[in-house]
């Protein structure tokens, strides 16, 4: 989901590694210890929670997290909490970095001093305020001067408690006086509607000078200020909850009167010494923030099409996707936006047999065949990990579940065993473990995605056709993806493929990882594999597998999986799990006198219907078919006072449904949208609001039968095509070559040099692959001329919005330090330079 802004779209994305914290202050009691946890929160709207790590004050999560950001934000916020059974949990502390932050340490190991949190400094959202400086005449004909200050609204209040019921109070403050006045509280929201003027004597009527009517006396606008404070209205003993304020003094009636704009809200200064930095200890991070801002399709046309024709190019080597390979300094950025390009245009196969064929080519040992981080290999892992997840979940996400919760023991090395372990049955038990897995995997030929089964085949035949004489690298060239690359590494960290939601606990990793390494062993079809492990337990282990119908078992599924032509997809027709969980639902109304009330429900959605439970494992309360599902659409807020709503509309009714986020929401509603695309029946309008009292909430008509008011959302074809953006991926692969221009003209050196100097090159050329000198100068011309291309695009963008911006207006609200520093070095930018 795109920000849409003037002329283009801006997509945010963001990538988080949570390694670990340190340090953290005990627990004042006995033990000492504690059990911690760690949010990411947007703003303070938590979207993941990383497992609980109990009894440690340096606790390993070692968690990955990935989103797509729906909404504009300020602060990607990250919160050590102490698990409390009895109580609320205690927050230990945060880092809480800027929007513009993130960029300072992108994509770097980080170690985070934990900040002081409390409820003073706690603050978000913005205030839409008016100050109007007015002449006003009193019944005994004075004129004096009186300040009118509105308020007209607030967004994105905090939700505090589950709850927010906002109103505001207005103070005139200065040295010898305090005069404060109070909104109404809203009810129900964290965008209140205020539009209430508060009116305040500023001079008194003998300082009136007739000569300006705003020429008040300097003393007071000097040191007269008005605050706004936000507060939660509660029903605690406990009092208000603050939510923010602002402070505007007067004299900005000096530059405008009337003064209208928005503010950001601040923290309080209660004067209060918080700990130090390093007595709350820190955390260790990796995040890589990524914003995407695209044009439209047409002014990537050059660009885009350039890289499509590579599969085309001879030598392929020559083309511009391989040159992205070549200048990038690692293979797998240039892979992730090249395969999702490739995807979305029907071309992967071609260009990865290109790659692939090229690559056979130059190795000289079949042995050592895709055994190294090279392009062909990042792609086709990239590929396998957005075409095949389905396929991985489908078939190994029971097996996973079932050992991580059998819980058995496995562990076969003799130094390992722990008091009243049996060998002999451990043995017995990670045998058990690896038949199974071994068993789903070469069963599951019949379910391989078609463009990693076409991909494979292209191997296969490149491998065969260079190395003649050796009869296994036809299966070897294949089993060196789908083993090792592919299943071998979801087994050894099934929660990096979904497969688990959380790291497994030490126990159940050791056997996972055992089972691992077993599979990879069995898949690779090695003459000796015994002698392939290091450890002689696990060569023992291995001698249960040293029958041929393990090897011909391995044989006939890369012969399936790797064959042109082998089966009609339409066959595999087994329910493949796309997503679970918990979510809010609103009672549908199927009974006649049932209320309409909402209830915590597991919902599980596979490609065959929608369900939901009372708790994960119980039978369906209800189920909608996928063939029934009409539309899938936001619903708004206002329906009923709740965030993060939507509705799945069926051909009687509407279901709503609460996420627990905004990341949340957009993830179901765009997997549910996915697999109901191709329905017929599907809705081109739909109510954006509720009906409710009788009545649609968005165009209040009357019949809850009739048509709606608004256009849905447009679709996009129900396959892998859906989730990928070919301008975003475009804009991606500009960004990457005008990163690396540097390396694209040496390039063009490189190539000049070949083609006119027959001798030794210089060491730093000596890294590019260059076959046809002349046609890969004339791809890095074409490259360049494009990037250039886009790059005026981006400056005039930049130029234009500049001069739109105003500081103070609802999208740059006043406060925003980040945005003034943006002010002050567009403003020190020389025209031609931006």
């Amino acid at each position: 989901m795109a920000v849409e802004e003037e002329g283009l779209r801006v997509f945010q994305s963001v990538k988080i590694k949570i390694g670990e914290a340190k340090n953290l202050p005990t627990y004042p009691g006995p033990n000492k210890m504690r059990d911690c946890y760690c949010t990411v929160n947007l703003d303070q709207e938590e979207v993941f929670r990383t497992k609980i790590v109990e009894k440690s004050l340096c606790p390993f999560y070692g968690e990955d997290f990935y989103c797509e950001i729906p909404r504009s934000f300020r602060h990607l916020s990250f919160y050590i909490f102490d698990r409390d059974v009895f109580r609320r949990d205690s927050i230990i502390g945060r880092y809480r970095p800027t929007r513009k932050d993130l960029q300072k340490y992108h994509n770097r190991d980080t170690w985070f001093q934990l900040q002081h949190v409390d409820a003073d400094s706690e603050v978000q959202g913005k205030v839409h305020l008016e100050l109007r400086l007015s002449e006003v005449i009193t019944d005994s004909g004075v004129v004096c001067h009186k300040l009118a200050t509105r308020i007209l609204e607030c967004q994105g209040l905090p939700i505090v408690n589950g709850q927010c019921d906002p109103y505001a109070t207005v103070t005139l403050a200065g040295p010898c006086r305090s005069e404060a006045k109070k909104t109404k509280v809203k009810k129900k929201t964290n965008n209140p509607q205020f539009d209430e003027v508060f009116y305040f004597e500023v001079t008194r009527p003998c300082s009136y000078n007739r000569k300006s009517h705003f020429d008040f006396e300097d003393e007071d606008v000097d040191k007269l200020e008005i605050r706004v404070d936000l507060w939660n209205a509660s029903n605690l003993k406990f009092g208000d909850e603050f939510l923010g304020e602002l402070r505007v003094p007067l004299k900005v009636l000096r530059q405008s009167s009337p003064h209208e704009a928005w503010y950001f809200l601040q923290p309080r200064d209660n004067g209060s010494k918080s700990l130090k930095p390093e007595d709350l200890g820190s955390l260790r991070l990796n995040v890589v923030y990524t914003e995407d801002h695209v044009f439209s399709s047409d002014y990537y046309s050059p660009l885009r099409d350039l890289l499509l024709r590579s599969a085309d190019v001879e030598p392929v080597s020559a083309s511009a996707a391989h040159i992205l390979g070549e200048v990038c300094r690692e293979k797998q950025e240039a892979a992730v936006p090249l395969v999702r390009l490739f995807l979305h245009y029907g071309r992967v196969v071609p260009f990865i047999s290109a790659i692939a064929s090229a690559e056979v080519r130059r190795t000289q040992d079949p042995n050592t065949i895709f055994r190294g981080n090279s392009l062909t290999s990042k792609c086709i892992d990239e590929t396998m990990k957005l075409a095949g997840m389905h396929y991985l979940h489908v078939t190994l996400k029971p097996t996973i579940e079932e050992i991580c919760q059998s819980h058995k023991s496995c562990e076969i090395d003799p130094v390992r065993l722990k008091d009243g372990e049996s060998l002999e049955s451990n043995t017995e038990n990670l045998r058990q473990y690896v038949d199974r897995v071994f068993s789903v995997i070469t069963k599951s030929g019949v379910s391989c995605p078609t463009v990693m089964c076409d991909i494979f085949f292209s191997l296969r035949e490149a491998a065969a056709k260079r190395f003649q004489d050796d009869l296994d690298v036809r299966y070897t060239a294949v089993s060196s993806f789908i083993f090792l690359r592919f299943f071998a590494p979801a087994i050894l960290s099934p929660n990096l493929f979904q497969l688990t939601p959380h790291h497994t606990d030490p126990q159940t990793s050791r056997t996972l990882t055992l089972v691992s390494k077993t599979i990879q062993t069995l898949g690779s079809l090695s003459k000796s594999k015994s002698a392939s492990f290091k450890e002689s337990y696990m060569a023992a282990f291995y001698e249960f597998f040293n029958e041929q119908k393990y090897a011909d078992a391995v044989k006939n599924f890369l012969d399936l999986i790797s064959s042109s032509g082998r089966r009609d997809p339409k066959s595999v027709q087994q329910p493949i799990l796309l997503k679970e969980g918990f979510m809010i639902k609103r009672a549908q109304g199927r009974k006649r006198f049932g209320m309409k009330n909402f209830k915590k429900r597991w919902f599980r959605l596979t490609n065959h219907e929608f369900t939901y439970q009372k708790s994960k494992g119980d039978p369906p309360l209800y189920g909608i078919p996928i063939e029934n599902i009409l539309a899938v659409e936001p619903l708004e807020e206002e329906s009923f006072k709740m965030k993060n709503m939507f509705q799945v509309i069926q051909p009687e009714r509407a279901l709503y449904i609460q996420a627990n986020n905004c990341v949340e929401a957009k993830a179901w509603i765009d997997i549910l949208t996915k697999v109901s695309q191709c329905n017929q029946k599907r809705l081109a309008v739909y109510h954006p609001s509720a009906y409710l009292n009788g009545h649609w909430l968005c165009c209040r008509a009357s019949s809850d039968t009739a048509a709606g008011c608004s256009p849905c959302t447009s679709g996009l074809p129900a396959n892998i095509q859906l989730d990928i953006d070919g301008d975003r991926e475009t804009e991606r692969i500009y960004s990457l070559f005008s990163s690396y221009m540097s390396k694209l003209e040496k390039m063009q050196e490189a190539c000049g040099s070949r083609s006119v100097y027959d001798g030794p090159e210089r060491e730093e050329y000596s890294t590019f692959i260059i076959d046809d000198p002349q046609e890969t100068y004339k791809t890095l011309k074409q490259v360049i001329a494009g990037v250039a291309a886009l790059e005026q695009e981006h400056a005039q963008y930049k130029r234009d919005k500049f001069k739109k911006t105003k500081y103070g207006s609802q999208e740059h609200p006043i406060g925003d330090k980040s945005f003034q520093s943006y002010i002050r070095q567009q403003s020190e930018t020389p025209a031609h330079s931006m």
